[in-house]
């Protein structure tokens, strides 16, 4: 499989990330362990889960199948999102990092994480008090690297400016939501990103799976994919079937048609893929 480097940093990813959202929700155990010895068979080598993803069980999934290959993989994981009830449970606080980065790893059962992503922003938190906490991570072992997920461009430059204005490590990549339906990254975030020298790690490439083939103009989703198995992704369904949308796929399917290949039907294995 192809590789590239993340960012700056000299670390050699898969050109396609095997993305674990779904594991443990849309997909069980036994289904998901399968799927990631498939990609790590195919030559495959950059995981990327969240401690958010199906709370918790898709680092506990992936932290049993990747026994014995922890050296050959880059792991990527999560914090931010809420994990409990209690007030303390979100956020990129040095508290709520601190606790989640030891239960991450107790899930994924390894001792250090390959890149640490902040999910989104927090308001509520000092940055500065943040990329701290993450540097002392990093300084620890349990952290190799660190990046950003959602971040709008102003948002991407400020970070990269605290942490070498303080002579922390620098984030080395930047995860935004990317595909020929959802473009907006193309205005400030991909720029400021190219710029500042960090790895792109798009998610949702296939934009929920809607550029895939699986899906028909005038069609309710099929039963085996995401957008039925759950009412939360059923409702999301509206905001996909629109007339621009139809169009791109068309259009798209054109494209592919006069290079003599086709919009694949991939497995609706429910999996969301990334590029490095």
């Amino acid at each position: 499989m192809e590789c590239r480097f993340l960012g700056r940093t000299g670390v050699k990813l898969s050109a396609l990330c095997l993305g674990c959202l779904t594991l443990g929700r849309e997909l069980d155990a036994a289904e998901s362990r399968r799927i990631i010895s498939h990609y790590l068979e195919a030559g495959g080598n950059f995981l990327d889960t969240a401690n958010v993803y199906s709370h918790g069980q898709s680092e506990e999934i992936v932290g049993r199948a990747i026994q014995g290959h922890r050296e050959d993989i880059v792991l990527a994981t999560k914090v931010r999102q809420r994990m409990g009830e209690g007030p303390n449970e979100q956020g990129l606080s040095r508290k709520h990092i601190m606790h989640q980065v030891e239960e991450s790893l107790r899930r994924l059962q390894t001792d250090y994480i390959d890149l640490y992503y902040l999910h989104c922003w927090d308001e509520a938190a000092d940055l500065e008090d943040t990329l701290h906490t993450l540097d002392d991570l990093i300084h620890a072992g349990k952290v190799r690297y660190w990046g950003v997920s959602n971040f709008a461009g102003w948002q991407v430059a400020l970070a990269v400016s605290i942490a070498e204005h303080e002579g922390m490590a620098r984030p080395a990549a930047l995860q935004p939501q990317y595909s020929l339906i959802v473009r907006d990254i193309e205005r400030e975030v991909l720029p400021a990103a190219l710029a500042l020298g960090l790895a792109v790690m798009p998610w949702s490439p296939l934009a929920r799976g809607f550029l895939s083939g699986k899906y028909r103009r005038g069609e309710p989703p099929p039963a085996n994919t995401r957008f039925r198995r759950s009412t939360v992704w059923l409702d999301e369904w509206q905001r996909w079937d629109r007339e621009r949308n139809w169009r791109i796929v068309e259009a798209l399917g054109e494209i592919a048609q006069g290079r003599g290949r086709t919009t694949r039907r991939w497995p609706s294995t429910g999996c969301s893929g990334g590029l490095a």
